[in-house]
């Protein structure tokens, strides 16, 4: 049998083996249908494979892909004594490998699909930063390093698929899921979607070792931008729009190699993503040359029955839009009487079970099917990844005020540590974090208390969003007896089991049960500061403390209210395990503070929509009864020392059409001097402005980024290039050209204060 040699190309294997397939089988190829927890129970006898997993296998004879075969959270009620020890891992997913190729008639290898939008949700697995916090770092090579090794603990533990939010652009902060963007701007956004493909799947040539998965990047597309900030609300948007901001990252995904994408909930212009053959087959395909699979997201498929009626329709119009795989959907499971009746074709059903046995194939499952079972041991909270998990921590965190120098703090002074997320390691981890092992993780009281070397003083005050005010008198006690204050403030996604959840995972949140005040399921109107965190912070500013504010968040919250009593500010985001150590070290200054904005933060949810690369209207606009600018500009982040640009310069000036459509690349540079007294990181940021083009454009867009570092006095010449893709727009006609004119170009260490100088293209 043809698809059984490992010698011939893959194409060849997969149609003999399509041919051999009936299409009960090709069904269970195109299934993901129950969720992996159940698939498996402790026993007397240790682990054994549940009749609910027999009964799906035996279903489509075969399975196409396991989703949370690992996962841990309050919703699968996976914890330590009931889940699946890490050095089992390999065991087990061996073992359901195993059943499969001796229970089914062709033996076909299952993918395991594993989420790991922030780090493995699986017992023991090395939490990074949320999104909004890595692209701050605004470090892409970083961010590719952490994402090899998630790469390896995933697939160390048998696993094969990599669910990575990493296309959501964040437009609306009201949106519960804020913190599984990588920015507002498409382009920063993009270069960090490279860095987790790179970092998820290396170059392609290896994803049948035991090193590399699958990158699956969701959700595709424009599920930032939806309405009122909802979780999966209709983003109203045309074309232009969806195409210059929405779909950008998941274009480079494309260009660097992902063979997974997930489909969005909602919908665009009226047509929900997992029926829009326009975007998944015509743009993704056709357009970008895409050949991996599109998954479904939990359930959705179902949704479809609004518009289709039942499921088998449902079933229908998302496989023949360019759906391949399902997820819980009982919609693809009625695909073989959806042939029957007429409503979809197996010519379809071939189409994907195409792409699906092909990435079995490229892992090379049907060769090696099983994992080596010791290597979870040696990989999964391997300390090389501690050490670079830490580094994206602390580069993820930035400095938003400093009033007097108020910071670095001498390691001698006498703290008061006060607030709700100053000792709650859950609060620091975001959504879509698996339960954590006593001890796991370093929160930011024992962080500075790791550096201090004088008496820490310590005060919950008050808590996320309660409005109880009986910590209060404590906390204004230890304030008191202290030299300074930090105050760890912020936003909660921590899960708890009290919490009810919806099928596909979402928190349902009613009333104010909890602190979770962000995380999937979970938006909000107001962006202040939840419960009685401002008027914490006001009654401690009476004492006459000067206060550090330590923001602990996973959306820019708005802050506006605690500014003037703050006298040093830092936004820490979700920064993981080691955040408590990555902060503590910049407060002490042994780390000099490098984050940027990758996200606006707004003065007030009245303000919204804030992001910096609005379209250009001729004019300021504001409110009579405030600014319409952000509290803090897109790109924004200050140092502990100090950076001076000079001498923008173009190498051309003047380049014509053919030069750049011909693939001449325009050189900027700048020279950028370090005129601190301490050695640190800058990031050199080029936005342009198109003066004359044929549509409206925006204010400025981000187009080029460098991160540099430099000795205190040091000077560099910084380079940057503009090609045809950076200069391109989507013109009156929709087509995506480089026009004749003048174009702006600015550069700076913030989206603010820049310097410029004008191209013109003739």
């Amino acid at each position: 049998m043809k698809y059984k040699d490992s010698s011939l190309p893959i194409d060849e294997r997969v149609e003999d083996l399509l041919s051999r397939m009936t299409l009960k089988e090709k069904v269970g190829q195109l299934n993901q249908k129950m969720y992996g927890w159940n698939a498996y129970k402790k026993t007397e006898n240790g682990i054994e494979l549940t009749e609910a997993f027999k009964d799906h296998v035996a279903f489509g004879d075969g399975m196409g892909a396991l989703y949370g075969l690992f996962r841990s959270d309050p919703w699968s009620a996976v914890t330590y004594e009931n889940g699946i020890p890490t050095h089992e891992n390999a065991h087990i997913a061996n073992t359901i490998q195993r059943y499969i190729k001796e229970h089914t008639r062709l033996g076909i290898p299952v993918l395991l699909s594993e989420e790991c939008p922030h780090g493995h949700q699986a017992l023991d697995g090395t939490i990074i930063p949320t999104n909004i916090g890595a692209g701050s770092t605004w470090n892409p090579e970083l961010l590719e390093e952490a994402y090899s090794y998630v790469a390896r603990e995933v697939r160390s533990r048998g696993a094969h698929l990599g669910l990575i939010s990493t296309l959501d652009i964040l437009r609306e902060p009201r949106w519960g899921r804020s913190e599984e963007c990588y920015s507002e701007d498409p382009y920063l956004a993009a270069r960090m979607t490279e860095s987790a493909v790179k970092g998820l799947q290396g170059d392609g040539t290896e994803l049948d070792k035991q090193n590399k998965i699958i990158a699956v990047l969701k959700h595709f597309a424009a599920q930032g931008d939806g309405e009122g900030g909802h979780n999966a609300a209709p983003a109203n948007i045309g074309q232009r729009e969806l195409r210059e901001i929405h779909l950008p990252a998941m274009k480079v995904g494309v260009k660097a190699g992902a063979l997974g994408c997930m489909a969005a909930y909602n919908e665009i212009d009226g047509i929900p993503c997992h029926a829009n053959s326009g975007l998944l087959t015509e743009i993704l395909r056709e357009e970008w040359g895409y050949e991996g699979i599109v998954m479904a997201d939990g359930v959705a498929i179902d949704r479809l029955r609004m518009l289709a009626g039942d499921y088998e329709s449902a079933a229908a119009m998302a496989l023949e839009s360019g759906v391949d795989l399902s997820l819980w959907d009982t919609a693809f499971t009625t695909l073989e009487r959806a042939v029957q009746e007429g409503k979809t074709s197996e010519a379809l059903i071939d189409r994907a079970v195409r792409r699906v046995l092909r990435l079995k194939f490229t892992l090379g499952l049907f060769d090696q099917p099983y994992t080596d079972e010791t290597l979870s041991l040696q990989i999964v909270g391997n300390e090389s990844f501690r050490k670079v998990n830490l580094q994206v921590a602390r580069e993820s965190a930035v400095l938003l005020k400093n009033s007097q120098q108020l910071l670095p703090l001498n390691k001698k002074t006498k703290i008061a540590v006060i607030g709700p997320n100053a000792d709650q390691i859950y609060n620091q981890l975001g959504d879509y974090t698996a339960i954590q092992n006593e001890g796991k993780g370093v929160t930011v009281l024992e962080g500075i208390k790791q550096f201090s070397e004088s008496e820490i003083l310590y005060a919950k005050g008050c808590s996320v969003r309660g409005e109880s005010k009986d910590g209060f008198a404590e906390a204004l006690t230890a304030a008191k007896a202290s030299d300074v204050v930090v105050m760890v403030l912020g936003g909660s996604s921590m899960r708890n089991f009290d919490i009810q959840y919806d099928s596909n995972g979402a928190a349902i949140i009613s009333g104010n049960p909890t602190d979770m005040d962000c995380g999937e399921g979970v938006d909000l109107a107001d962006l202040r500061l939840g419960g009685m965190q401002e008027e914490l912070v006001k009654t401690i500013a009476e004492t006459g403390k000067p206060i550090i504010t330590v923001l602990i968040q996973g959306r820019p919250h708005a802050i506006t209210n605690i500014v003037d009593e703050s006298d040093a500010i830092i936004c820490g985001w979700y920064p993981g395990q080691e955040g408590g150590q990555a902060l503590a070290e910049m407060i002490f200054g042994e780390v000099n503070p490098s984050g940027k904005l990758s996200v606006s933060l707004p003065r007030s949810s009245a303000q919204l929509p804030v992001y910096y690369n609005q379209k250009d209207q001729g004019r300021q606009l504001d409110y009579i009864d405030e600014t319409a600018l952000p509290l803090y500009p897109f790109g924004y982040g200050l140092s502990y020392t100090g950076f001076h640009y000079r001498n923008l310069r173009l190498e051309k000036t003047e380049m014509t059409l053919e030069e750049i459509n011909n693939g001449q690349a325009v050189e900027v540079s700048v020279m950028v001097k370090n005129v601190g007294t301490r050695a640190g990181a800058e990031v050199v940021q080029l936005y342009i402005k198109d003066l004359e083009a044929s549509v409206t454009r925006r204010v400025k867009e981000l187009k080029a980024f460098k991160k540099i570092w430099l000795e205190p006095g040091e000077e560099k010449r910084v380079n940057l290039y503009l090609s045809k893709e950076e200069l391109a727009i989507w013109n009156n006609k929709m087509k995506f050209i480089v026009e004749r004119g003048q174009i702006r170009i600015m550069v700076g260490g913030n989206s603010i204060d820049t310097l410029e100088t004008v191209l013109i293209v003739s």
